[in-house]
């Protein structure tokens, strides 16, 4: 019933992000087919010409019979033509997706090992004896904020500059392949590590000073120990909980991160459709970011109770029955 609950929700959440889409492609200024006809260099076409591609687009009918054709195709599968290549839209989908989540994934393992290790480092020193080591501790803790603070496209173009232009370790622009991935990757992963790293940092901190951890220490665990293994487990349910913000930041940084590194992305596809005004492909790019962030976070909702026993719904305890003794009391009149 949860999952069916969950599922409805997101259902009405992707309904609602592909209709806001669609009403304000269809407020900006301008024409589609003058766009398209200028994009592909048709630039003398006739006005008979243009009031064919209208009807062929169904760019001549009201707006409520747009959308009711445009969300008909929706629940049955069908996005549309490009406007711009004609090309079907699920196509174009399908070419540009593997590559964005092939991006999203590296960013996410590399920000969270990032993450990871700089909220340990963090707790690390500043719960330990050393004066020293807590200094080193507070200038740790400040690294989160400055990783969100830094420009996506700012932190892209830095590192274009030093390990591409100066370098020449990696490729400039457009590059396939490991080594075209890696700076894409680490300029997404610097936001998502700066989340990682504030959430987790807090969570074991509040974990440090739990009851358990005294135990532990009794028994001789070290801090390294302690806080790799026992505190990190305790401390995954909030950083779990956040799966929809990063989620959220993996898809629109990659949006900035495939158009400063020329990427062939769904992010970029998403930029060149808005510019050009090719609205189905906009709206298919908008639904298939609407599912993805949906579907994790209805599984991010069923892993918080197996990762964080807190977050269980505890069922009430039932009432003991009555004894042979105390039925016997209240059959004896006072």
């Amino acid at each position: 019933m949860y999952i069916l609950q969950r599922t409805l929700y997101g259902v009405i959440i992707v309904w609602a992000a592909w209709t806001l889409t669609f009403l304000i492609l269809y407020a900006l200024p301008g024409d589609p087919v003058a766009t398209m006809l200028s994009g592909s260099g048709q630039t003398d076409a006739t006005p008979e010409e243009v009031d064919e591609l209208r009807r062929r687009y169904g760019l001549d009918r009201p707006l409520p019979g747009q959308y009711l054709a445009a969300l008909g195709g929706l629940l049955t599968g069908d996005l549309g033509s490009s406007y711009l290549t004609g090309d079907a839209v699920a196509t174009s989908l399908a070419e540009t997706l593997p590559t964005t989540l092939g991006l999203a994934v590296a960013a996410l393992v590399l920000g969270g090992a990032a993450g990871t290790a700089t909220a340990v480092a963090t707790v690390a020193a500043t719960t330990g004896r050393s004066p020293r080591l807590r200094r080193f501790g507070d200038i740790l803790s400040g690294l989160p904020v400055l990783g969100v603070s830094l420009p996506t496209f700012w932190v892209g173009l830095l590192l274009l500059q030093i390990f591409s232009f100066r370098l020449g370790w990696v490729p400039a622009l457009g590059g396939t392949g490991p080594a075209g991935l890696v700076l894409p990757a680490v300029t997404l992963a610097v936001p998502v590590a700066a989340t990682v790293g504030q959430v987790l940092q807090r969570s074991l901190t509040t974990s440090w000073r739990q009851q358990f951890t005294t135990t532990y220490r009794a028994a001789g665990y070290t801090t390294g120990r302690l806080l790799t293994t026992h505190a990190l487990r305790a401390s995954l349910g909030p950083l779990l909980a956040v799966g929809g913000v990063l989620t959220g930041q993996l898809l629109g940084g990659a949006v900035v991160v495939e158009t400063v590194f020329t990427r062939n992305g769904l992010g970029r596809l998403l930029v060149t459709s808005v510019t050009s005004q090719d609205i189905p492909v906009v709206l298919g790019v908008v639904t298939v970011s609407a599912v993805i962030f949906v579907v994790v976070n209805i599984i991010t909702d069923l892993l918080l109770p197996v990762v964080d026993a807190r977050t269980r719904t505890a069922r009430p305890a039932a009432a003991p029955a009555a004894t042979t003794s105390d039925q016997t009391k209240e059959k004896v009149p006072a």
